[in-house]
């Protein structure tokens, strides 16, 4: 499974997300992911992925697409 469809998963099983609303242009803030859902996701990454995502600074202004770039470097080097 690829970062993106890792991350995807965890939207859609633990927040709700519609599948159909995940695109790379979308704003997290689209997602319904604030500020406390952002953190909530970074602690899910870390615990499936095994990375630590404490330097990843991301707000729900950044795009989906951002998001997966930003974990995707954290696997890519662990």
């Amino acid at each position: 499974m690829s970062t993106a469809e890792e991350i995807s998963a965890l939207l859609v099983s633990n927040f709700g997300t519609d599948p159909l609303a995940i695109a790379p242009e979308v704003p997290l803030h689209q997602l319904r992911l604030d500020s406390l859902a952002l953190e909530e996701l970074r602690l899910l990454v870390e615990d499936r992925m095994g990375v630590d995502l404490e330097d990843v600074q991301l707000t729900s202004r950044d795009t989906w697409g951002r998001l997966v770039e930003a974990i995707h470097g954290k696997v890519v080097a662990a």
